[in-house]
């Protein structure tokens, strides 16, 4: 049973609809926006269903009239008639209401009644009726069967007789085998090697007698290499078993050293001494604006192409002069005010979803954007001079820029000063996999903070992997000299919380929240250890460190590198995180930090995987190893780098 059927275009205007449940007239309402914000807005039109709390939506697009079709009904239920029934009422609207379209277009939909209850009932009954009724399976005939085609001479098989393809096979083989013997003959016989006794003479012996033969042969054989292996002579002492520990000459057995449990050292500048280095070899760029985040930047190479294919072009079309032959040449491959179809596109496609993969694109994003582009151009009335490869390539760009740009803008500065008037630290988590550059880019969005005037709190909560403590607490050292207390009234801008290793992270994270607040920090980083996706007990742990203390953001920071697992890490992070979440709404990432975007050129397909993914912004882009290498992303930069050829 449907809970309703409404038809709407494209700019927001219902035409029709049908209501099949007893209820408030916008019922349908919240379903249908959800679908329109999450789905048709942000070019995810891959697959034409879509699931909003207890309904699962089907949808059609016309792109001729600028209309959808939608229909919704309880995702419980199995309705094999819904497709044959978005189709058919599809084209019953289309077809009785064309003319109207057609000639007062836009002033049609607004002034136009459109009486449709009586044709969607009679549809929806012979929808219903198609599907209850069908024809029952017949067995095939002995005359259709593969059997049939076989004769009893070719079913018998005689005892010890090899099947024909085996026997083909065998014949090759040896035949092979014969060439390689006469190739090595003459070379055996030139080196003076002495044949074997009876070898030309083994024709004329028995079955029996050359088995015999080669048995007493496989004895002499297994019996020289016994000799040879009880000659060897045997090791002077063995080996003691089991591993001994490796004693360094600069370490220390002694784990009590490696234990920085005692408070005393948290919150005081004296802990941490100020470090002397080269300022531009930290910054990186001397003729940056001090606090700014910069946009990522790409240099197009796609107008000056342009230009030389115009000119190429126009060269021979002079020469021509006024030639029909040179007419015919120009408009070759244009669309001449025709509706597209699909087989028009499916070769451009192919090619668009081999490039998308090839730029680093997951294989079943770039699937599911080349669907997304084909439902919204199928249809669609083109214009004269227009090229199918150019329309569906300026589609697919518009698709990918409104999948970059999020749904809701994470301004950090902006929650920061919101965080400041309710007199709390603002907590930022960082979570991912191992070595894409947690703490790197802690360090980096540390500084960006601190050069925009905030005090920050490093908390340590990778208590797992060696040197964890050590790498935050130089990169602390390093920010105190690029931004020592003198040059801030005597405040300190930032300060490292740790407790060494072995302890709870979810713990040390809680009692670095509750210091930041007593100490007046306005933001609190909390850096977390690496874990794989598919590691349980890790992701518990995570999963338990964000629920207990309710950070503000939660940002996953991945590599741009990947491409594929790129996927598989998001979808298993944000599954962990509501599987072990107590909470009837959990917690899931927030913001992604994309990391080592300096290392791939243009194959920037990571960026347009995550996003597509999650539908959550990328918040930082990492672009080197200095402080200041650190961006915004530019939508419009990275999908000029992702269709560059």
């Amino acid at each position: 049973m449907l809970d309703f059927f409404t038809i709407f275009s494209k700019g927001g205007l219902v035409l029709w609809c049908f209501q099949g449940v007893r209820g408030p007239a916008a019922a349908a309402t919240a379903p249908v926006n959800a679908l329109i914000r999450s789905v048709l807005l942000q070019e995810r039109g891959g697959n034409n269903s879509f699931t909003h709390e207890a309904l699962t939506l089907k949808y059609k697009l016309d792109n001729q009239f600028e209309l959808v079709f939608v229909v919704g009904f309880q995702k419980i239920l199995t309705l094999t008639y819904v497709d044959k029934l978005i189709d058919d009422v599809h084209k019953e609207f289309r077809d009785k209401y064309r003319n109207e379209f057609q000639q007062k277009g836009a002033l049609g939909l607004l002034n136009g009644t459109f009486d449709f209850k009586e044709d969607f009932l009679r549809l929806l009954r012979d929808a219903e009726e198609s599907s209850r009724v069908r024809a029952p399976t017949v067995m095939k005939t002995f005359e259709q069967s593969l059997k049939s085609q076989k004769t009893v001479k070719c079913m018998i098989e005689t005892r010890g007789e090899k099947p024909k393809e085996k026997v083909k096979n065998k014949k090759s083989k040896g035949s092979k085998k014969e060439g390689a013997e006469a190739v090595t003959a003459p070379g055996k016989a030139s080196a003076g090697d002495k044949q074997p006794p009876g070898a030309g003479d083994k024709e004329e012996l028995t079955k029996d007698e050359i088995l015999q033969k080669n048995r007493e042969e496989f004895f002499r054989r297994h019996k020289k290499a016994a000799e040879k292996s009880s000659k060897s002579p045997k090791p002077e002492a063995q080996k003691e078993k089991g591993k001994k520990p490796r004693v360094w000459d600069l370490g220390n057995s002694n784990a009590k050293v490696l234990d920085y449990s005692n408070s005393a050292t948290n919150g005081s500048a004296e802990a941490v001494p100020a470090e002397e280095f080269d300022r531009d070899t930290a910054l990186g760029d001397r003729n940056r604006e001090p606090g700014r985040l910069y946009d990522l930047e790409y240099e197009s190479e796609d107008e000056a192409e342009e230009e030389k294919v115009t000119q190429n072009t126009s060269k021979p079309s002079a020469k021509k002069g006024g030639g029909l032959g040179g007419m015919f040449g120009m408009l070759k491959g244009l669309v001449g005010s025709k509706s597209l179809t699909r087989e028009d596109m499916d070769p451009v496609l192919e090619k668009m979803k081999d490039h998308l993969i090839a730029k680093n694109v997951a294989a079943e994003i770039a699937v599911q954007l080349c669907e997304s582009v084909a439902k919204k151009l199928e249809g669609k009335v083109m214009g004269t001079f227009t090229t199918v490869t150019s329309t569906v390539k300026q589609a697919l760009q518009e698709a990918l820029v409104q999948i970059l740009q999020p749904q809701r803008r994470v301004d950090v500065l902006r929650d920061v000063m919101e965080a400041q008037r309710h007199r709390r630290p603002y907590v930022v988590t960082f979570c991912g996999v191992n070595g894409v550059g947690k703490s790197t880019n802690l360090a980096k969005i540390s500084f960006w903070l601190i050069e925009n005037g905030f005090s920050v709190l490093i908390a340590a909560c990778d208590t797992f992997r060696a040197g964890a403590v050590e790498q935050l607490r130089t990169h602390t050292r390093r920010l105190l000299a690029l931004h020592p207390p003198e040059s801030h009234g005597g405040r300190t801008m930032v300060q490292l919380y740790e407790k060494g290793y072995g302890k709870d992270a979810a713990g040390i994270a809680m009692e670095a929240i509750a210091y930041a607040r007593n100490q007046g920090f306005d933001v609190v980083l909390v850096d977390t250890a690496g874990r794989m996706q598919d590691n349980a007990p890790l992701m518990a742990a995570l999963a338990k460190l964000i629920a207990v203390n309710a950070p503000d953001l939660v940002l996953f920071v991945g590599e741009a590198l990947v491409g594929n697992e790129a996927v598989d890490q998001l979808v298993k992070f944000n599954k962990a995180l509501a599987d072990h979440s107590m909470a009837q709404t959990p917690r899931l990432i927030d913001g992604i930090v994309l990391t080592k975007f300096d290392t791939i050129d243009d194959k920037v397909g990571a960026a347009i995987s995550m996003t597509y993914i999650t539908s959550k912004p990328i918040v930082f882009v990492g672009t080197g190893q200095t402080y200041c290498d650190l961006r915004s992303l530019n939508a419009k930069a990275v999908v000029a780098a992702l269709m560059k050829a």
